[in-house]
């Protein structure tokens, strides 16, 4: 089963709940850096009304159904009402890594969405969900970086995982541009960027291998350990340097 399969099991699943909208936003959506199989589908959907205990239990059954599918590991889904969309800090229900749970819809989704954003179902964004300022997504990335991501660099053991050190460097490249020029960046345009900014060049290196080599090499528990003490040697400064120019 392709990514365009999956989608529309996905929509049809959906039906019983009589969605306004569904909407893919992500690589997915921009199309310049999605790798089936790797990527995540990142989507919203709008229901109708409250979502209730009942509609909760019916979203679970849905991805229940996809369960076995491929791709259907890597399937994200929030669930927005028209009622709530306006609210940035609102927790929403999501799908996302076999479970559910709350979480909300970041200016970074919402600028995506207004962008780029996908739709596989009903109304465009443009009338649901309201836009977001240059301020409002450059004050959002600012302050991931100084309240998640810098306080985590003092996490040393967490640096030996790939994932930190992916989405680290990968975040920071990214929020650097949307603060310096208002703009969103794939995770590819990001590593290209990074080496300019300072960061490590084997520590992108590595990360673009793991990315997009079809075979990458394990690497070994030396390599992860000074991949670790790299990247956090570089993104304290780095980090502290961005958000203090930020006013």
């Amino acid at each position: 089963m392709d990514t365009e399969t999956l989608l529309a099991r996905f929509v049809r699943e959906l039906s019983a709940l009589d969605p306004v909208a569904v909407w893919a936003h992500g690589s997915l959506a921009a199309g310049d850096d999605y790798q089936e199989g790797r990527s995540d589908l990142d989507l919203i959907a709008v229901l109708p009304g409250p979502v209730t205990p009942a509609v909760v239990w019916r979203i679970r059954v849905a991805h229940a159904r996809l369960r076995a599918l491929p791709l259907a590991a890597v399937l994200h889904c929030t669930y927005l009402t028209p009622s709530t969309a306006a609210d940035p800090a609102r927790r929403h229900w999501t799908w996302a890594h076999q479970r559910l749970f709350k979480r909300p819809v970041t200016p970074v989704t919402r600028r995506e969405l207004h962008a780029f954003g996908r739709v596989l179902h009903g109304r465009a964004p443009a009338g649901l969900l309201p836009s977001v300022t240059d301020r409002e997504l450059g004050d959002f990335v600012v302050r991931d970086q100084r309240e998640y991501w810098r306080p985590a660099v003092d996490k040393a053991s967490r640096w030996t995982q790939d994932v930190w050190v992916d989405l680290g460097l990968i975040t920071f490249a990214r929020a650097t541009v949307t603060v310096r020029e208002g703009r969103l960046i794939s995770k590819r345009e990001a590593l290209d960027l990074l080496p300019g900014l300072g960061a490590p060049a084997e520590v992108v290196d590595d990360i673009r291998s793991r990315r997009y080599d079809a075979c990458p090499a394990a690497p070994t528990k030396e390599w992860t350990d000074r991949r670790g003490r790299l990247t956090r040697d570089y993104l304290g400064p780095a980090i502290d340097a961005l958000t203090a120019s930020y006013d």
